[in-house]
């Protein structure tokens, strides 16, 4: 079968199309003939890779997956040959306390598709049965790409470890990404007024279409100035935070007193300076969050397909393009989800 891989880390120059085995399900595993996946900056750090990331060689990307399962292996029910899925890219064990509490992203086990293990930009992809979900029928299987991850990750960020509620302000940086453009939605979702900042004014009226209240373009304007302005000089409730270095300091100067930074990533740096006496005198929370569960997939799942929530997909390509889609994504080319067809 065709596969994006990588066979060491490195440059854009490391990816390419090639050929390995057909994978074959084992117990409890079912194997999904993929329709459509979706790139995330987490390929891009897999591919660079970082101290600690141990991998098996060539290593096939990608954690956003829609397709048909083909093929189960001994002791799977459901999903039957024939399903159309969409994938739960968290892996975990399914047996330790967390697991069995309904926390399995907090699993010691915990890996995610794509980034620990195999992915599934390929013509196939094998996964535990429960990771395939049914695909929402309102959606093509692209757009069902476009969900899981980032949606997924920012429901838990917004949701369970921030918990928005009805009439906060909530700050989204890069409204535009895929994790982004999910942000906006489900902080509407949750009744919040969303003030939002992407880096062109083309991206903003996306964004606003969206839901976004206030929407500031951080190239040109100080973002921290921009949402004093807009909130009375108070500072907002909530800081969605996947920026990093670029917006850290900001993300701290907009909240207000008691306000919450939820952070899911640091795609301009990982290291930012922090003045702690902002974080002390104001009583701020600074909350860390990675991915989600199983069951929060599900319920995003629900109102996706209740229309409630919606993907934005910016363009599909031919698997044979994945550098340029790479590309696409380092740059910040693209608004919402660029998708892969084998």
């Amino acid at each position: 079968m065709k596969a994006v891989l990588i066979r060491g880390h490195g440059g854009p120059e490391r990816v390419e199309v090639g050929e390995l085995p057909l994978p074959e399900p084992g117990p409890g595993e079912v194997r999904v003939r993929v329709r459509a996946a979706a790139l995330n900056h987490l390929d891009l750090w897999v591919r660079k890779g970082w101290s600690g990331l141990m991998l098996s060689f060539p290593h096939v990307l990608g954690s956003d997956v829609s397709g048909v399962v083909d093929a189960a292996g001994p002791g799977v029910d459901e999903p039957k040959v024939g399903a159309e899925v969409v994938l739960a890219p968290g892996l975990s064990c399914g047996r330790c306390v967390r697991c069995r509490s309904g926390e399995e992203n907090l699993c010691r086990g915990y890996a995610i598709l794509g980034e620990h293990v195999a992915g599934g930009q390929a013509e196939a992809v094998v996964v535990p049965a429960r990771n395939a979900l049914p695909r929402p029928p309102n959606l093509s299987f692209e757009e069902a790409a476009a969900v899981p991850l980032t949606f997924l990750t920012a429901w838990h960020a917004l949701v369970a470890r921030a918990r928005v509620r009805p009439g906060e302000t909530v700050l989204v940086h890069a409204a535009g990404s895929g994790v982004g453009v999910a942000a906006v939605q489900i902080a509407k979702l949750h009744g919040a007024r969303v003030i939002a900042t992407a880096g062109s004014d083309a991206k903003l009226e996306r964004v606003r279409a969206l839901g976004a209240d206030e929407v500031v373009n951080y190239e040109a304007k100080d973002f921290v100035q921009e949402v004093k302005r807009l909130t009375q000089r108070r500072g907002v409730e909530v800081v969605f935070e996947h920026v990093g270095r670029k917006t850290w300091e900001g993300s701290i100067l907009s909240c207000a007193p008691g306000g919450r930074i939820v952070t899911v990533g640091a795609t301009t740096g990982y290291d930012p300076p922090t003045d702690l006496r902002h974080v002390f005198y104001r009583q701020l929370s600074i909350l860390g969050s990675t991915m989600g569960t199983s069951g929060e997939l599900l319920e995003v799942l629900r109102f996706v397909g209740e229309g409630r929530l919606r993907p934005v997909v910016d363009r599909v390509l031919p698997l044979a393009q994945v550098r340029e889609a790479q590309a696409l994504l380092a740059d910040r080319a693209q608004f919402g989800k660029i998708v892969l067809t084998p």
